[in-house]
């Protein structure tokens, strides 16, 4: 960030696919008041914050030209961001040098750059979250987001479990309590993606350098603040979408994650009905629920007595969190 040519780059591509990864995963969270982003760079999940409704956000990173940069993006936009100059690598959660506490603390695509080269990185940077968390007011969320990576999302995904282990409740995407089942098999791991209309500055630099941004994609965890326990999932048999459609010969197929763990739901073409009609329409991300199912190999059976309802579309909250 601190080289003119590769912040520049970064405010015409990453910067606009950064805040509507932001927004997206804001959907799914109460409004916030208050917000920090660490490790914000230009500030784009910060800017994603107060689009959302944030009254007061403060950002904190180690470059003193991203925070520049930041700073005047404000001005130009009629915002004020309070501002910190702070080196995650080192520093320790302490309200006094951010002010706070805070409804919303945010790390976007910041958390798997630390600890790196350290064998214990994933233990560090559990550590790290959790002090952080403990800075949240009541009712409070930290949002991470990382790349859509492989070795980046089982990065994440390993966090998870160190946070679970520590009696941290997950507010998204996580429905199953449980260590992730999507460590189970190395080549497995769990994204989000979303339908995303690019701007066109993006989508000519990304035609022009041979990438692909149709969709939004990113993982991300939502972790509650110390004083609130896992929100009671919906009644009924429920799963979150994590796969895209997995279309073969005479049936539909997705992958499903909910409270009874990762597990494949399939609908052959011969049951489909007008009770389980939006099983063809599914987005990675969906909320539903599903009745008259069967056990059938690895995963789910539905047939066409089976109802399928969408309880929250892809970006939208679940439920209600609870706080002790």
């Amino acid at each position: 960030m601190d080289d003119p040519a590769l912040l520049g780059a970064y405010l015409l591509f990453f910067w606009p696919v950064s805040y509507a990864q932001a927004r997206q995963v804001l959907g799914e969270l109460p409004r916030v008041g208050t917000a920090l982003d660490l490790a914000s760079g230009p500030a784009p999940v910060a800017f994603a914050a107060l689009d959302s409704g944030a009254r007061d956000v403060t950002i904190a990173d180690r470059s003193q030209a991203a925070l520049a940069t930041a700073k005047e993006l404000a001005r130009e936009a009629g915002e004020a961001l309070g501002i910190r100059r702070i080196d995650l690598a080192v520093a320790k959660p302490a309200t006094h040098e951010v002010g706070g506490p805070f409804d919303l603390i945010a790390i976007g695509h910041g958390l798997n750059e630390l600890y790196s080269a350290q064998p214990d990185a994933a233990s560090r940077r559990a550590a790290l979250v959790d002090g952080w968390i403990g800075t949240l007011k009541k009712g409070g969320s930290l949002m991470i987001l990382e790349p859509a990576l492989r070795d980046t999302s089982r990065a994440l995904l390993e966090i998870r479990d160190l946070l679970v282990q520590r009696g941290r409740a997950i507010r998204a995407p996580c429905l199953y309590r449980g260590n992730c089942p999507a460590l189970v098999k190395q080549t497995d791991w769990c994204h989000a993606e979303r339908p995303w209309q690019r701007p066109p500055l993006v989508e000519a630099i990304a035609r022009a350098a041979g990438l692909r941004k149709e969709s939004l994609k990113m993982s991300y965890l939502v972790v509650a603040s110390t004083d609130s326990t896992w929100a009671d999932p919906p009644p009924g048999r429920v799963f979150r979408i994590v796969s895209e459609l997995l279309q073969g010969k005479g049936r539909l197929r997705y992958m499903g994650c909910g409270p009874e763990g990762r597990i494949g739901l399939a609908l052959q073409d011969k049951h489909r009905a007008e009770g389980n009609a939006a099983f063809a329409d599914l987005q990675r991300g969906d909320v539903i629920s599903i009745t008259e199912a069967e056990a059938r190999g690895d995963g789910l059976a539905l047939n066409e007595r089976s109802e399928v309802r969408v309880l929250a579309a892809a970006g939208q909250p679940v439920g209600a969190p609870k706080s002790s």
